[in-house]
């Protein structure tokens, strides 16, 4: 256990400023964009078209941020919520976002043709390629969510050049066996395909007490994503294989992520297990596991400024350092920010990361605690 990094973040409330959560649950909160700069884009790859939405042009050396959402939503219900969140937008607007929709998942997708062979999770990482050339990215980096991680970590894994970080949410790096694809079967068998997908997207206890979040996901995966599209897509997943990765050392020639990587799951989330593996198998000294207290299945969007808090800290171990100032000692108003590109490190971790703008109140503080032999767990406390 030597290595691994555990960052807990306390609650935080409200879960977005000026707002309560009962209008975050609100359905339009998923679907209605801030910015009016999303540009949308068909691509040509060798698996198909490829839908992808981008905001801003490539600045430089710097990366893009690429997205990619989990089986059962898109872009919009993935990360609307994060990417809207204030301080998130003081982070992204340094970088050109692009959000890439799984085929077939986007708002108001045809629906594919009889005996469309969706491509395999090997494919789909496959078609990214033809992303990052068609906009000229030298590198990208990625935040993925499920099917989106495990997709994006396949990437990584294929294309180690091209991915400079990778933040990755409620990753399960195993495939399923018989035992899990015959309880998948059976289920969609007894329940509708949005209740089976809510059962990959929420734990048990929220899905039991049925929140008006869990409602609404319910009504927008229903409405919003083609289901005979969702279907195909939910096949692919429960059908992927183990990803090959091990951790340095444990087997000869193991392969493993080469960029660093921050692991994101809920402290009540179905794929904690998956998450925690998965960590197991990554490099220590590149890897932060970051687990949310208070947070479920989706926790970009139930604790979006946690989650934005941990992101700069994540790209100031890169490297990208932003001067953010405390948004209560600003009147409201969000002073301009910059970022500038140190030095490009494979080896910096988060929990190294620190903080340069001296005028900024100390909101993070960092400590050291060793439990059990050997273990040292990092704590990262954010109040905001």
């Amino acid at each position: 256990m030597a290595g691994l990094q555990e960052l807990r973040f306390p609650e935080e409330k409200p879960l977005l400023r000026g707002q309560d959560a009962a209008e975050l649950e609100n359905s339009d909160t998923f679907l209605l964009a801030v910015d009016t700069d999303w540009k949308e884009h068909d691509i040509e790859t060798p698996y198909g078209l490829l839908h992808v939405v981008i905001r801003g042009s490539p600045k430089g050396n710097r990366p893009a941020i690429l997205t990619y959402h989990d089986v059962g939503l898109n872009h919009k219900l993935c990360f609307n919520t994060f990417f809207n969140f204030e301080d998130m937008q003081e982070i992204t607007k340094h970088f050109v976002v692009c959000h890439v929709d799984a085929p077939g998942q986007q708002v108001g997708a045809s629906q594919f043709p009889q005996g469309y062979q969706f491509p395999s999770m090997e494919q789909l990482a496959a078609m990214l390629p033809s992303v990052v050339q068609h906009f000229g990215f030298k590198y990208v980096i990625g935040i993925g969510v499920g099917a989106g991680a495990y997709v994006l970590a396949k990437f990584a894994l294929i294309y180690p050049d091209l991915v400079e970080g990778l933040v990755l949410m409620n990753i399960d790096p195993n495939g399923k066996g018989w035992i899990d694809w015959a309880a998948t079967k059976l289920s969609g068998l007894t329940s509708t395909l949005p209740d089976t997908v809510l059962s990959h997207l929420f734990s048990q206890e929220e899905l039991v007490n049925s929140t008006e979040l869990v409602q609404s996901y319910r009504q927008q995966i229903g409405n919003v994503v083609n289901q005979a599209n969702l279907q195909l897509f939910w096949n692919i997943y429960n059908s992927r294989r183990d990803l090959d990765i091990n951790r340095p050392g444990t087997v000869p020639n193991a392969k493993t992520l080469r960029c660093p990587v921050m692991l994101v799951v809920g402290d009540n989330a179905p794929a904690e297990d998956g998450v925690v593996e998965c960590n197991s198998k990554l490099d220590p000294s590149t890897t932060t596991f970051l687990k949310m207290a208070d947070s479920g299945g989706l926790p970009q969007v139930t604790q979006p400024g946690k989650l934005t808090e941990a992101f700069k800290y994540f790209l100031q171990g890169m490297g990208y350092i932003a001067y953010l100032k405390d948004r209560r000692l600003s009147g409201g108003a969000v002073p301009s920010a910059s970022m500038t590109r140190l030095a490009r490190s494979r080896t910096a971790s988060l929990t190294s990361a620190s903080s340069v703008d001296g005028s900024r109140p100390q909101a993070c503080t960092h400590s050291e605690s060793s439990e059990g032999l050997g273990q040292v767990n990092h704590t990262m406390e954010v109040s905001c």
